[in-house]
């Protein structure tokens, strides 16, 4: 299998040492996994190099033959100002440098600098030149809107003008190589979103998928990073981990909100340096795969009870996406019904039932805790009991009764006299209030009065009495 390049777009390197190019070719692959390196000996070359390929970075010589580094410094920022240039000369003047930087490059190092330092410089001009590619790259998106479906697409069910923008969103950041933080309630789908990104992102590369909720700091450790023989008692052969599985593919850490602080300094290293340590090794290894994690919970809380580190938000949400829930895509209910019946029934190897017509409104009222997780359990209950003719009404009103009875019970050990309601400094009129509600209570029902009445707590008489 060939070797997946690093970055998309390759450095170009100008510098008429050979021996030098090669060194630092070599301590970028090691050190960094970066091995799309474009080595140039002749700078009357160079300008010619980058119009055929579109370069991320230059690295830049002063001292050469034929066009200095100087003059071909100004031609360059001059016709490709969007990328950086980083001056590694082999004189160490301060007056250069500054001349240099003011020409426009982003950087200047000595060759005689310790090369962690240079590695290090070059990683971090690299990165910032990917972010400027990938904000250019979704505003192309939002300003040039492409097709709102996409094959890679089609296995999320939906008609929702919102989960169209997440689509087009990921459009535009699935070639970043930075991580991807998920967030939403439990059941939205956020793993399906993911598995959609792999898609796009690397079809043909591993997806690895890892549940860190529970873990302990020496089981994540094993679990992510591996081990090498005799780490510890019963060791006796070497285990990849999960990083490794995933190569050059996607790792997905589920439920990321729930790692422990001692884990989630080890997860913070990864992100900042591409590099872990298998346990019972001092060597590191070099990780490229693109990590994506996702959570039902609210990071910013846990930043600020002190559970959830800082830094490590930060790093999680270079790109985010947040999924919303169920209740506020209701236009997708008739699309899900009908996905879930259909898959149900060619599950149970059973004839697709005929939904009753107050299915529908009984479902738009209704509030999905669970979401679209919760939707498919109730599918799936009603048609394993389903023997013929019209689906039955019955397990969906038992399922909506037995959830809601739930939030009840949750709602009164919150608080005895927990508001429901918040209301602004000016009370409104009982009058104003009653027509609100009716109002809210018809438009999540889509008219259907028998479902409002069920809303609002009253019978449909009482109901139509009200509206009349």
């Amino acid at each position: 299998m060939a070797e997946t390049k690093f970055p998309e777009n390759p450095i170009l390197m100008v510098d008429d040492e050979p021996a030098w190019s090669h060194s630092l070719s070599l301590s970028l692959k090691i050190s960094a996994g970066i091995n799309h390196v474009i080595a140039c000996q002749d700078s009357r070359e160079a300008m010619g190099l980058l119009e055929d390929n579109d370069c991320s970075l230059v690295l830049l010589d002063l001292n050469m033959p034929y066009l200095s580094g100087e003059a071909l410094l100004e031609t360059i920022t001059a016709g490709y100002p969007e990328t950086p240039v980083i001056i590694i000369s082999g004189m160490n003047q301060i007056e250069t440098a500054i001349r240099c930087v003011k020409a426009g490059a982003d950087d200047f190092y000595v060759k005689t600098d310790e090369r962690e330092r240079v590695v290090g410089g070059i990683v971090k001009t690299l990165k910032k030149s990917q972010l400027v590619r990938e904000n250019r790259r979704l505003a192309d998106t939002l300003l040039h809107r492409e097709a709102e479906t996409l094959p890679v697409f089609s296995s999320i069910v939906t008609n929702s003008a919102k989960m169209r923008n997440i689509f087009s969103y990921i459009r535009a950041i699935v070639k970043s190589y930075e991580p991807i933080l998920i967030r939403g309630e439990s059941g939205v789908g956020k793993e399906l979103i993911a598995r959609e990104i792999h898609h796009l992102h690397c079809p043909e590369k591993p997806w690895v998928a890892v549940n860190v909720a529970g873990l302990d700091d020496v089981v994540f450790s094993d679990t992510l990073f591996g081990h090498v023989a005799g780490a510890f008692t019963g060791a006796d052969r070497p285990r990849k981990g999960m990083i490794e599985e995933a190569a050059d593919g996607v790792l997905f850490l589920d439920e990321i909100g729930d790692l422990s602080p001692t884990s989630q300094v080890k997860l913070l290293r990864l992100l900042q340096e591409g590099q872990f340590y298998p346990l019972g090794s001092d060597q590191p290894r070099q990780s490229r795969a693109r990590i994506i994690t996702a959570t039902n919970q609210d990071l910013s809380a846990k930043e600020a009870d002190g559970s959830f580190r800082r830094d490590l938000h930060y790093r999680l949400c270079s790109h985010q996406v947040v999924v919303p829930p169920l209740r506020e895509r209701r236009e997708d209910l008739p699309l899900l019904l009908d996905y879930f019946l259909t898959e149900a029934a060619q599950s149970m190897e059973k004839k697709q039932p005929t939904v009753p017509e107050a299915l529908m409104p009984l479902l738009m009222s209704y509030s999905f805790p669970g979401n679209i997780r919760e939707l498919r359990a109730m599918v799936y209950d009603a048609v394993s009991v389903h023997v013929k003719g019209v689906l039955s009404l019955a397990r969906f009103r038992a399922a909506i009764k037995e959830s809601e009875s739930i939030v009840e019970v949750n709602d009164q050990t919150a608080g005895e006299h927990g508001a429901k309601v918040k209301f602004a400094d000016v009370l409104p009129t009982l009058k104003e209030v009653s027509q609100l509600l009716v109002a809210e209570a018809l438009k999540r029902s889509q008219g259907n009065q028998s479902a409002a009445a069920r809303l609002l707590g009253v019978t449909p008489q009482a109901l139509s009495k009200r509206l009349k």
